[in-house]
């Protein structure tokens, strides 16, 4: 393979990627603007939760129940209420989460030693929301009910019973469980995808619309060297794009970085010769333009927002969908990424994930090859 060839080849992309605002644009804007996206505006987290109560009983050792969410960092006392029609319409208005009903004799009842019911309403339109709202509703019941049922057996004159396990919870790798922990990683596959797939989709075919091909094939310049020439620029793209996700992963959103960064660098590169190839293949059978940016979405882009783990948790999805995913590259990288930043693994864990993208690197290269045929149409 002549070098010189393949790096005139190199030249001619880089300087149309200079001429063209668009994919310049693409390629330092977007992955500045999905990070800022997905660090800033996509959350996970529930906390501040607007409630409103509806209290008939009114007195001391109800407000004092009350009290126990407003005084937690999950939930936020919004508003008291006077009747049901009234909490109705905030939950229809979207003002609040959660509804608390307390029946008029809570506190009577509680002082005699009985089971108070207390009424929990949640807007269900976002289940997963709801879920998490009501778990934290039950954590601040369940420590009311405790702490009253010790009380109560104090005043009968006998011992505080000791609790027959005692919890002591430690979270391991991202200690606050903040979302953005979980988001920042994975997304810088989905912003390699964008480099590899997306652009590359577009680099053969626009040369036969065009009218260029012509003037290439009639050159020396064989199938390797131009192969090899047209997937340069993106691969240096991509490296530029891994440093600046990694950068503003870490200085912008502090999220930690605990493993090798050599180590990321070098399988970041495995998996984006991955994305570069299967761009190719779809430019060398794609027709037109529209076509190939159509199969850059269906075929690169949307499996890893989709089926790479990077959105959705692999193991909740169904078993024939988690057999797909076994067989796209992002499942593998998004996992590497998340270990690296996470965990600290090294290769000693990563390696099968490491062995998989290598094959289908090689295989990708191979099948982008016989797909560029250097003949007219």
């Amino acid at each position: 393979m002549n070098v010189s060839r393949s790096w005139a080849i190199a030249r001619k992309e880089f300087i149309h990627i200079y001429r063209d605002p668009r994919s310049l644009g693409l390629v330092i804007l977007m992955p500045a603007v999905l990070m800022l996206l997905f660090g800033y505006a996509v959350s996970l987290d529930v906390k501040q939760v607007k409630m409103a109560v509806l209290n008939y009983d009114g007195a001391q050792e109800s407000l004092s129940f009350v009290h126990r969410f407003s005084g937690s960092p999950y939930f936020h006392l919004s508003s008291f209420v006077q009747n049901e029609r009234e909490m109705r319409r905030l939950i229809d208005e979207g003002t609040i989460k959660m509804g608390l009903v307390l029946p008029r004799d809570f506190s009577k009842t509680v002082k005699a030693g009985k089971t108070a019911p207390v009424q929990v309403v949640l807007d269900g339109s976002d289940s997963n929301t709801a879920n998490i709202i009501l778990s934290y509703a039950q954590a601040v019941a369940r420590e009311y009910t405790q702490e009253k049922t010790f009380l109560k057996i104090e005043r009968m004159g006998r011992k505080k019973p000791d609790p027959p396990l005692e919890g002591r919870t430690r979270i391991w790798f991202n200690e606050e469980l903040e979302s953005k922990n979980y988001f920042i990683p994975g997304l810088v596959a989905v912003i390699i995808s964008i480099i590899g797939v997306l652009l590359t989709g577009q680099v053969v075919v626009r040369e036969w619309e065009k009218g260029t091909m012509e003037l290439l094939i009639s050159t020396p310049v064989r199938k390797a060297e131009l192969i090899v020439g047209k997937l340069f620029p993106y691969f240096f793209l991509g490296l530029l794009d891994l440093s600046l996700a990694v950068l503003m992963g870490k200085l912008v959103f502090q999220v930690p970085l605990r493993g090798s960064l050599a180590l990321l660098l070098v399988l970041s590169c495995i998996y984006l010769i991955v994305a570069l190839s299967m761009g190719l293949t779809i430019s060398a059978v794609a027709g037109t333009q529209l076509f190939a940016n159509q199969m850059a979405m269906m075929i690169g882009f949307l499996p890893t927002f989709l089926l790479s783990g990077f959105t959705f948790v692999i193991s909740n999805m169904p078993f024939w969908l988690q057999i797909i995913t076994y067989g796209i590259a992002p499942r593998y990288y998004v996992t590497i990424v998340k270990e690296i930043f996470l965990k600290g693994s090294d290769i000693s864990f990563l390696w099968k994930e490491a062995s998989v993208l290598i094959v289908m690197g090689v295989l990708g290269l191979i099948v982008a090859t016989r797909s560029f045929k250097k003949e007219l149409r």
